[in-house]
């Protein structure tokens, strides 16, 4: 089957959406006859639009969705069209709903995303006090995208609930089917039984990555490693993401090496190296609709200890690749946790090697490639 990928950016910067854009066009490039990337997008926002937007948010401090408006969002649908007609494809697929919604053509459409509009809203920051308008907005915009669609795939259970709680539609369209590791991580089973045996049993090594230090719980990962130390594992919490001038006034144990970027072979190396390292991913993250970063710890024998918010509860599985405690759990919970399994260096050892085989069996492209390949051919 011929693709037609829509995406509003440049799907092919691995740098936009965690690269996840780009990991998703490999993936259909595995499945598929050919992928026609349509996009990046041009975006066209009013004057007066722009005008009213600033209002909002400067004087009233309501939260905007300019990509949701009905105006901006046809706009994009109308230049899909417009580049479809020299393109041969069976079936349009988006990694987003903005760019399909308004868009009419014969093709199928399918789009494969980690969020719905409802689900993001009073959850996830830049999605609180939301302007009324922006909510309509977006709520129609989202209704208009499952009416559209002949699939609608979700990253989650918990992206896939927020659809069918919150909006009209059938249930026989929703699926979920979880993202791979944005690495291209080739490591055997042998390969990471020697990672994990070559970390020592008498250091802590955790891994904190993601840009977004208060959302991700940065603070609280920093007290977790605090108190490891405290009960005598010499832990260094490493983190990957915010820029090193943000961490100020930081204890010793926290290491950070600032933006790792996967577009150069130097910060693919680093960061990979990093994860061979590290013991665990150390995410308490407040708001999360699902990172790639815990299918990516897991290919490389890492477990995740971190939140039970949003799309975690469909990557990680308590007990079999690390733990997701509450959103009101003590950080002394999350020590106590990765304490006892330092202290059972075997028992560690048993849930890296399992972590790996929860990236084998559902966290890697090929598997999700092989079931959007079923997925697609039932609507042709």
């Amino acid at each position: 089957m011929d693709i037609a990928y829509v995406t509003t950016y440049n799907a092919s910067d691995v740098t936009q959406w965690s690269g996840l854009g780009h990991y998703i066009s490999e993936c259909l490039k595995g499945v598929s006859t050919r992928v026609e990337h349509v996009g990046p997008l041009s975006h066209y926002v009013s004057t007066y639009l722009k005008i009213k937007h600033k209002f909002y948010s400067r004087v009233l401090k309501q939260g905007v969705e300019p990509d949701r408006h009905p105006s901006v969002a046809k706009n994009y649908s109308k230049q899909v069209a417009l580049k479809l007609v020299g393109v041969k494809a069976d079936i349009v697929f988006s990694p987003g709903t903005i760019p399909i919604a308004h868009l009419q053509c014969k093709q199928p459409i399918v789009f494969w995303t980690d969020a719905t509009f409802a689900g993001l809203v009073n959850f996830y920051p830049g999605m609180f006090n939301v302007a009324k308008e922006s909510l309509q907005f977006g709520n129609q915009l989202e209704q208009l995208a499952l009416n559209n669609c002949r699939l609608a795939l979700y990253s989650s259970d918990w992206a896939a609930k927020t659809a069918l709680n919150n909006y009209s539609v059938d249930s026989s369209k929703i699926h979920v089917v979880p993202f791979g590791a944005n690495l291209s991580s080739d490591m055997s089973l042998e390969d990471v039984k020697a990672v994990v045996s070559s970390r020592p049993a008498n250091k802590c090594k955790l891994l904190f990555l993601g840009v977004d230090w208060q959302r991700k719980g940065g603070d609280v990962a920093v007290e977790v490693a605090r108190q490891l130390n405290q009960m005598g594992i010499k832990a260094e919490l490493h983190v990957i993401g915010p820029e090193i001038e943000q961490l100020k006034r930081l204890p010793s144990f926290v290491i950070p090496h600032g933006r790792v970027g996967k577009a150069t072979a130097a910060g693919l190396e680093k960061l990979e190296s990093l994860l061979a390292e590290a013991h665990f991913l150390l995410l308490p993250t407040r708001a999360e609709c699902c990172a790639v970063a815990y299918a990516e710890a897991c290919s490389y024998g890492v477990p995740s200890v971190t939140t039970n918010v949003g799309g975690v509860g469909t990557a990680i599985k308590n007990g079999i690749n690390g733990w997701a405690f509450s959103l009101e759990s003590d950080p002394s919970e999350y020590a106590s946790y990765i304490f006892d399994l330092m202290s059972d260096y075997s028992r560690y050892k048993e849930l890296a090697l399992s972590s790996y085989n929860e990236y084998l069996l559902r966290l890697n492209w090929g598997v999700a490639g092989k079931r959007i390949k079923s997925l697609l051919q039932s609507v042709l």
